[in-house]
């Protein structure tokens, strides 16, 4: 990845020492206690959205430093990262929002108006369609379940198990190197509250920086579904999406499932 030009450094606001081109923090982490809000010295911090498509959203800056990707980012500032995004969902629960989106974009053709690492947290009052049409998909018993256990079977399709964690690359997936990242067992508790949430987003910075071995920094967009059996899904840019898929649903990936999880289990 070319570093980052002198005018992108400058046009940066979530860079440290820039915070008062945002809106005010609603959480920074790491600085020292009694220490001035939106200052320097922060590892973390979380900002309103200054253009949000919805209610209430919310950006989380993963780091001080001008860094453009999640897999950037080391063990202990993903770790801090999980708290902020736990802290936040529970302030978003407390004031009456019972479903957080979390959602990771990376690169202009997925949707990033800005490079430095960020993910956004979406305030919402109701479960989003995707995630209500999953729910309905497991009437009989949960879905994500049985596809990890089958995965986890069949191996041709696992990527790595860590942590009661399980990253596979998706049997039906749209786009190459579609993955998913589910608890290996049935969570009894929301993302959010699990004591697994660290280890899936160091897990999904892996994963991304597996991606960036084999492919370089491909736009990506990742998202954490909070369900029954909550789970991260990982979509690379790597295609188009054009008239067959958006009009009849119909997607043409050009890599085989099984291929993606091999070339990702030799990547480093």
């Amino acid at each position: 990845m070319a570093p980052p030009t002198a005018e992108e450094l400058e046009a940066c606001p979530f860079c440290e020492g820039r915070e008062g081109r945002t809106p005010s923090e609603t959480l920074a982490l790491g600085r020292p206690d009694g220490a001035e809000p939106d200052t320097p010295g922060w590892t973390v911090r979380v900002v309103p959205n200054l253009y949000p498509a919805l209610e209430r959203q919310e950006v989380v800056v993963h780091t001080p430093r001008h860094n453009r990707t999640l897999a950037d980012l080391g063990p202990d500032e993903l770790r801090v990262v999980a708290r902020a995004w736990r802290e936040r969902a529970a302030a978003a629960r407390a004031g009456g929002f019972p479903y957080v989106q979390a959602l990771l974009n990376e690169g202009q053709d997925a949707g990033a108006s800005l490079p430095h690492s960020h993910s956004q947290l979406v305030w919402l009052r109701a479960s989003p369609p995707a995630v209500v049409a999953e729910d309905a998909g497991s009437e009989n018993g949960c879905a994500v379940c049985a596809l990890v256990a089958q995965e986890r079977r069949e191996g041709t399709r696992l990527v790595v198990e860590r942590d009661g964690l399980a990253l596979v690359a998706a049997y039906a997936g749209r786009l190459p190197y579609e993955l998913l990242l589910a608890p290996a067992d049935h969570p009894g508790e929301s993302a959010f509250e699990s004591e697994a949430l660290p280890a899936a987003i160091a897990l999904l910075g892996e994963a991304i920086r597996r991606l960036h071995t084999l492919e370089g920094p491909v736009p990506l967009n990742a998202w954490l579904h909070d369900g029954g059996h909550w789970h991260i899904e990982l979509v690379p840019r790597m295609s188009v999406l054009a008239g067959l898929e958006l009009g009849a649903g119909l997607y043409v990936n050009t890599l085989a499932p099984e291929t993606a999880a091999e070339r990702l289990r030799e990547a480093s």
